[in-house]
């Protein structure tokens, strides 16, 4: 009897451990962030999950893997298997997506370094960012096309260095664990200065 695995390739399902690395890594250091800062990182990363899955369903219509386009976008429920879209795409495309993803972490790199913090809390930033965005995102395509019908659809959930594979509900509960592990970690500068 083998193991089965939720995500391809092997190491995405390494993801699970982003959450536990940041909560014991962050809570040895304790990262200083207030609530406003969390609070405006959340709504950048809110706004940019909005504009990602909107791109994604332009491109897709745009690359004709939106089944009916002719009639509305709420026609890209029709896809049910997302790993079989990546191999839909022509090279163009493909290299488009490839670099849209790219620009994606650099614009969260760059939220996380603009903050004044130290590198812990540079990283916690951009987790928190990177978490919002992914659960927006699916929150996003879901409310514009109907798509995943299921926590269970499987999803290109990126193609750097290559395409992984996994269900909707693993990116979400890692995305979830990782904003629950930063805000357990977290001591608001404000009460810790108050305390002194």
């Amino acid at each position: 009897m083998g193991v089965s695995l939720v995500a391809q390739p092997w190491w995405v399902n390494l993801a699970i451990l982003v959450p536990i690395t940041t909560y014991f890594w962050c809570r040895r250091s304790s990262i200083a962030l207030t609530a406003t800062q969390l609070i405006t990182v959340g709504l950048f990363a809110t706004a940019f999950g909005f504009l990602e899955a909107t791109v994604v369903v332009y491109l897709r219509a745009a690359s004709s893997l939106l089944p009916g386009y002719q009639a509305t976008v709420a026609d890209v429920a029709q896809i049910s298997d997302q790993s079989q879209a990546v191999g839909l795409l022509p090279p163009s495309l493909l290299k488009l997506e490839v670099l849209r993803e790219a620009a994606t972490m650099i614009m969260l790199i760059t939220v996380a370094l603009l903050a004044p913090l130290k590198p812990i809390g540079r990283v916690a930033v951009f987790l928190w960012a990177f978490a919002i965005w992914d659960i927006v995102y699916y929150a996003s395509l879901w409310a514009t096309t109907g798509w995943p019908q299921s926590i269970k659809d499987e999803d290109v959930l990126f193609l750097i260095p290559q395409p992984w594979f996994a269900p909707v509900w693993f990116p979400l509960l890692v995305s979830a664990l990782t904003l629950l592990a930063i805000l357990l970690t977290r001591a608001d500068p404000a009460k810790r200065h108050a305390q002194s």
